[in-house]
């Protein structure tokens, strides 16, 4: 009798990763990434080498190779999407990141699969409305993101909650709202890495990091505040839900508690036995006026649906991912 399969598609990135990892740890499915690992020397391939996965799919091949095994897969998570904010090419952003998901919600929804996906918290925009993960039709519409990567997962989630409606949904479906999430194997991502992976090479040199100063009275310089969550703590949410097939909906995935860029720059500092040296230098007047201040993810939505994990503190998440990996010769999971 063969195992049920989970498929991750972006399996090979961030945080999709970091889900292999653990399934692949739990050893009760065949786990099946679908990516692209891009250049040989981009090294992305490092994040999954040490966990046996059932198979590899290329984007190509997706819908073929998911109807050759439909039987046998029990879910998809699908965290396969283009998350660079600054990608100029619109369409092609709507294409990776909408297109493809209502494709997948559809096959899911025909096939009896079940669905957890990818949302952002990039579709509550300016924050100007919270960051209450409501998921109604009404509250939803009436978010405005700020970018185009932030409207394509806002579409796709509008498009979610319309076929719900319909009784056109897959037998389990939910979206997670991911807001900052740092740890280890984000190595590829460039500038779009976390602030921690970002500081970390002027940490270890013993230099400086540098901060943006604050431009409003009432927040001190690098006292911007992000609602950071350690890559386990998602993680763990994600395998909640596939223990867990009544719940679906759309959800916040954070840690539930704002802190200072400048709280996690001394967090870096610490982990690495260091004292902390931090310069500040004026927000660039280009983004300034739409520079965020404040994110906090509500997670009382899912707390009342039954998830009852703990969140990592910010020091000691940082802890881990500073002395478990980005300060060891193999900093991949």
């Amino acid at each position: 009798m063969s195992r049920q399969m989970i498929v991750v598609t972006g399996g090979a990135g961030f945080i999709g990763s970091n889900i292999v990892a653990r399934l692949c740890a739990d050893d009760r499915h065949d786990v099946v990434v679908c990516d692209r690992l891009e250049t040989a020397d981009l090294a992305k391939w490092k994040n999954i080498a040490k966990h046996p996965i059932a198979d590899f799919w290329q984007p190509e091949e997706l819908f073929e190779q998911l109807e050759r095994h439909a039987e046998d897969i029990l879910a998809v998570v699908h965290m396969g999407a283009i998350s660079a904010t600054t990608e100029p090419d619109a369409d092609l952003i709507l294409r990776t990141n909408y297109t493809l998901s209502r494709d997948l919600w559809d096959w899911c929804a025909i096939r009896d699969c079940r669905l957890i996906y990818a949302s952002s918290a990039a579709t509550y925009g300016d924050g100007e409305l919270g960051f209450e993960d409501k998921d109604d039709l009404e509250s939803l519409s009436a978010l405005r993101p700020l970018n185009a990567y932030g409207y394509s997962k806002f579409l796709f989630d509008q498009y979610a909650l319309r076929q719900a409606e319909r009784s056109q949904a897959p037998t389990q479906w939910t979206g997670l709202k991911f807001f900052n999430v740092y740890g280890p194997n984000e190595g590829h991502k460039g500038t779009m890495k976390s602030v921690v992976a970002q500081i970390w090479p002027k940490v270890a040199a013993d230099q400086p990091v540098t901060l943006f100063r604050s431009h409003r009275p009432d927040y001190a310089d690098g006292g911007q505040m992000r609602d950071f969550v350690f890559v386990d703590d998602v993680v763990d949410i994600i395998v909640w839900l596939l223990e867990t097939p009544s719940v679906s909906g759309i959800y916040n995935a954070g840690s539930g508690q704002a802190r200072s860029f400048a709280d996690l720059a001394r967090a870096t500092f610490a982990a690495a036995g260091k004292e902390p040296r931090i310069d500040y230098v004026d927000t660039p007047e280009v983004i300034r006026d739409k520079y965020q201040y404040f994110t906090e993810a509500r997670m009382d939505r899912i707390r009342a649906a039954g998830f009852d994990g703990q969140s990592t503190p910010l020091e000691e998440g940082i802890r881990r991912y500073v002395q478990d990996y980005l300060a060891t010769s193999d900093p991949y999971r």
